[in-house]
């Protein structure tokens, strides 16, 4: 279960536990942006965006690679887009990546005027291919790409300190049981691999962060 912190309040005298502090999503500013993009999204019936608890930890990882080169791989709407916009400084760009015109046209509207952002319409195992070794201090895998295929290609270019993010991870009711084995395996090949020290986070829809060594 997710981690709580316990503060003691007093009412009338008597001493009461408050739970789940760290869960309060009230704690959580959002992006400026955010609100017209999930409008936006809601409307055209897209389910895949991140969270709000993501989104949050996205854009505090953002925010310490100051005057960083940053990849997302999988734009969907924009929504982790916005948070990670959100914890970037003035010198730091994103690029990201996605397949799907529709869905990145939202971002493009309501991101697009960000001088920071890049929006490439490509698929994102063919843009990894391309990409130098060791060329982003932050990389956050929001799609098959980069994540499920193409693995390698994407730990290839973060650079030693850089960030490796990935969601989802906390299984669900739903999910098939190739998928259940495609998170296993990818969890798996994550902490066995030394070049990275890992942190799996129960966090959100299940976080792992690994940063490059």
């Amino acid at each position: 279960m997710p981690f709580a912190v316990f503060k003691l309040r007093v009412y009338n005298g008597r001493m009461t536990l408050v739970t789940n502090v760290l869960n309060d999503l009230r704690l959580v500013a959002p992006p400026e942006a955010l609100t017209g993009i999930e409008t936006r999204t809601r409307e055209m019936g897209f389910d895949m965006a991140s969270e709000p608890r993501t989104g949050a930890l996205l854009r505090a990882l953002a925010a310490s690679k100051p005057g960083g080169r940053l990849l997302e791989l999988g734009t969907g709407t924009g929504v982790a887009t916005a948070w990670i916009l959100a914890g970037m400084d003035a010198g730091s760009t994103l690029s990201s990546v996605d397949s799907n015109a529709h869905h990145q046209q939202v971002a493009q509207e309501c991101l697009g005027n960000d001088s920071r952002l890049t929006l490439v319409l490509e698929d994102g195992l063919g843009f990894l291919k391309r990409q130098p070794a060791a060329s982003y201090d932050f990389v956050f895998a929001d799609a098959i790409p980069g994540k499920y295929e193409g693995l390698e290609e994407c730990l290839k270019v973060v650079k030693p300190g850089g960030v490796y993010v990935v969601d989802d991870m906390a299984p669900l009711p739903k999910w098939p049981r190739a998928h259940v084995e495609r998170v296993s395996l990818l969890i798996n090949q994550l902490a066995a691999d030394d070049r990275f020290a890992m942190a799996p986070l129960y966090w959100a829809t299940g976080v792992i962060v690994a940063v490059r060594r």
